[in-house]
């Protein structure tokens, strides 16, 4: 007898229809369904299982505008045989897509309160959705930050929208390097330092952490000694995840699936666990 997989199992056909070489080694692709149906709704901070045919599957977080669902948008990195078999792909090539899945970024819980946006490196691209809901709803919250840091100026993820960001009226945006390349004049160091300088109320503020784990711990606790609440700092983890629905064992960490029960995480539940490689 032949048992039907399940729908959250099966890649849904998607063409590519744009590509963009963001970085040296960061791409970002534009996807439709070919069967012309809708893409599946998705909230920013969730993530989808694509399928590069002949290679296998990775997880990549959705890195599109919520305003416009007709796309399905993801940026990665070409650092592994699927991510490098997707780089090399051009517009019209297909790829598998299962989800979305994982817990999105709360946002809600933000609103009427100050948000701080922190982010490192490729962590940019899972809080972009976020950014960008945040920004279409700005009457609705407080003082909003976004904090970036980057290796270097020529590694800045997005840097023409990062800039359109900056020169809104309304949001507060800094940038730093680890190394000022390029005549570089902005701040150096970590994006910490950015968080200590402050420009928000700690005490009526919400954070929303992504990047690297050794900055997203170092961000958190940052975020903590200025004063923001630990279950109001609220960061995405990536493990290597499998299946997506918690069944592979791949991601357990803690006694939680990152892919089930994440991999949005409020920091005060996590906080004693995160530093740990192997839990």
């Amino acid at each position: 007898m032949t048992v039907a997989a399940p729908e959250t199992m099966v890649p849904r056909p998607f063409r590519i229809a744009r590509v963009r070489r963001e970085l040296a080694d960061t791409f970002t692709l534009d996807l439709v369904p070919e069967d012309g149906a809708a893409p599946p709704a998705w909230r920013p901070g969730q993530f989808m299982m694509l399928y590069a045919f002949g290679q296998g599957e990775v997880p990549i977080s959705v890195s599109g505008d919520p305003a416009v669902p007709e796309v399905l948008t993801h940026t990665t990195r070409a650092v592994g045989g699927v991510t490098r078999a997707m780089w090399g792909l051009k517009a019209g090539a297909t790829l598998g897509v299962r989800g979305p899945f994982g817990r999105a970024w709360p946002v809600v819980t933000a609103e009427g309160r100050d948000v701080v946006i922190v982010a490192g490196g490729l962590g940019l691209a899972p809080v972009r959705p976020l950014v960008l809901a945040v920004l279409a709803a700005r009457q609705r919250f407080g003082r909003v930050l976004v904090l970036y840091g980057a290796r270097t100026p020529e590694d800045i993820l997005f840097h023409t929208e990062v800039r359109a960001w900056r020169s809104r009226f309304d949001t507060g945006v800094a940038v730093t390097v680890d190394r000022a390349t390029g005549g570089w004049s902005g701040p150096v160091g970590m994006v910490t330092r950015l968080v200590a300088a402050g420009g928000f109320d700690p005490a009526a503020a919400t954070a929303f952490v992504c990047g690297p784990e050794l900055m997203m711990r170092a961000a958190c606790e940052a975020l903590v000694r200025k004063g923001v609440a630990p279950d109001r700092v609220w960061l995405s983890m990536e493990r290597n995840m499998k299946c997506a629905i918690g069944v592979c064992g791949h991601c357990q960490w803690a006694g939680r699936f990152v892919c089930r029960d994440g991999p949005v995480f409020d920091y005060g539940a996590v906080r004693d666990v995160l530093p740990l490689a192997e839990v």
